[in-house]
This record gives C-alpha cells, structure tokens and sequence, in this order.
C-alpha cells in the first residue's frame, strides 16, 4: 500500500527546494541592480552573471520538476537523462547516466533522478555517479572522497524515521523511499571502496 505523505514532508521539501534556488535567484536580482551601472564592462560582467544564474535556476527547476513533480504520462520537457546531465553540469560530479537506465519507464526514471540527487549529497567534494539498471530496478554507484551519506538520511531513505523527525537535509532521502515504496520497491545502500551503492530492490 501506498503510503500518505505527511505535511511535514511536503513542507520540509519545499524548503529544501527553495534553499538551492535561492542562490542563483538571488545572483539574478543582484547582477540585475549592477545593470544600471554607466560603466560598460562593469555592466557586462553583470549581464553575464545574470545569464549564468538564470541557467543555473532554470536547470536545477527543470530537474526537480520532473524528479519531484512528475506524475506519469506524457513528458513535457527534455530526456531525464539531459536533465541529470544539466544539473551536474559546472559541479564537481560527472553524472553517467547509462542506456540501460534510458530504457526504463519514466517513473522508474523519476525515482532515479530522486536518487541521484539525494546520490549528489554523498559526494560533498565531488564524484562520479553511474546510473544504471538491472532486473530490480534503477542503481547508482557513487565514487568520491568523504564519507559518503549520513547515518540519518540512510535511515530516511528507508523510511525508518518518523515524519516528525525529519530535516530539510534528510527529507531527500526519504522522499526517493515514498517514491520507491510507491513502485513496490524500497532503497538500499552498500558501502563499497571509495564510495557507495544506493540500489531498489523489488519487494
């Protein structure tokens, strides 16, 4: 059975959402103020930043749209593999989303974007993450120094925390488990050498 998805989640994603936006948006509205400048390269600099953050915004929003906000049927927009690859684009991770992952219907690719998104976090100092799929499902191996993944948002992703526990840091990961729960699966995660497995397995 499906499981509700309390407020607290929906709010607690939305804040969460908001925070990464908040910066290029912000970016826009400054570089926007510096326009007014008379100096001509100065309003040049300016005009680029602007173009940069506007990308910036439009990427991660194209993204989250289909990771958070698609609910089946026709896709309106680009491949989620491009979209995966915009949003990593001028990171610190190179995302390889591989073919056999393309092949998988939408909301099996709806919640590997959710995956690799909450992958991302694991990698605060940068990575590779490779989507692929098997029999199971979408999986995603994830190289980079660090520590990977939080004891906290390993607990969220398998929905082992109370709604009321959650934090705009761990409500990622648990949102990827609704998500998987919803297609009859649930998220697993593997320490390997140098990095971690996130995986779905039917249940």
């Amino acid at each position: 059975m499906t499981r509700a998805i309390d407020l607290r989640v929906v709010e607690l994603l939305a804040a969460r959402l908001c925070h990464d936006l908040i910066g290029p948006v912000s970016a826009i509205s400054n570089g926007a103020e510096l326009l007014a400048d008379e100096e001509p390269e100065f309003a040049r600099d300016a005009a680029a930043l602007v173009g940069d953050s506007a990308k910036k915004a439009l990427r991660n929003l194209q993204f989250y749209r289909f990771a958070y906000a698609f609910s089946g049927g026709a896709l309106a927009g680009p491949a989620p593999y491009l979209l995966a690859a915009e949003f990593f684009a001028q990171t610190a991770i190179e995302c390889d989303y591989r073919a056999d992952a393309r092949g998988l219907p939408l909301d099996q690719q709806k919640l590997a974007c959710a995956m690799l998104a909450l992958a991302g976090e694991g990698l605060a100092r940068g990575g590779r993450l490779v989507l692929s799929a098997d029999a199971g499902g979408p999986q995603i191996d994830a190289t980079g120094p660090g520590p990977g993944l939080s004891p906290e948002i390993r607990a969220a992703l398998a929905l082992a925390v109370p709604a009321a526990e959650l934090t705009s840091r761990t409500v990622g990961g648990y949102f990827a488990g609704l998500l998987a729960d919803a297609l009859g699966r649930r998220l697993s995660i593997v320490d390997q050498p140098g990095g971690f497995r996130l995986s779905t397995a039917v249940l």
